[in-house]
């Protein structure tokens, strides 16, 4: 789909939230991915933590981020799969105002495509939050490169044709 390079390219301030209970900022390979395609798209890094998987710190660090105005995406990674530690979207279903359900069905489609059925193990999924996107990607960096060049990538550039979430930040709120 087309960029259309007449439109100018707003940046989109992301925050990024690794769940891990072993990753540090030292050995997280993908949230490093996520950083640098983001970077490297000419968005903004608001921030970036590990927290474990934990649903209460999860949701903390959510809420504060959702709140923080400097703050318009937040790009979850880990805690997308179905062992009993895994409750990153158990986390954003206590955030949400709006489910994606786009987001998770797409983003299984297009790691089939690269995993096959093993996609299936993945409960990727995205929702909006007081005027926020948060999207929870699997943990894996395959599955983050993915998620941001399949999708990410086009939907946070304003420019994208024929729509794309940044022009409909204004709205996210409405009532």
């Amino acid at each position: 789909m087309p960029i259309d390079e007449g439109r100018t390219f707003l940046p989109v301030r992301i925050a990024v939230l690794t769940v891990s209970d072993t990753r540090t900022l030292a050995d997280d390979r993908s949230g490093d991915t996520l950083v640098e395609r983001l970077t490297g798209a000419g968005h903004i890094l608001a921030d970036r933590l590990i927290v474990t998987d934990d649903s209460s710190a999860i949701v903390a660090r959510l809420h504060a981020w959702i709140d923080d105005p400097q703050v318009d995406v937040i790009l979850t990674t880990g805690g997308t799969g179905v062992t009993g530690r895994d409750v990153t979207p158990e986390a954003l279903a206590q955030v949400q105002d709006k489910e994606i359900p786009g987001f998770g069905e797409l983003f299984r489609w297009l790691s089939y495509q690269s995993i096959g059925t093993s996609t299936i193990q993945s409960r990727a999924t995205a929702c909006v939050a007081r005027g926020t996107y948060i999207f929870a990607l699997p943990g894996s960096t395959g599955a983050v490169r993915d998620a941001w060049d399949g999708i990410l990538a086009s939907q946070l550039d304003s420019r994208f044709r024929p729509c794309n979430f940044v022009e409909l930040m204004p709205r996210l709120t409405e009532r």
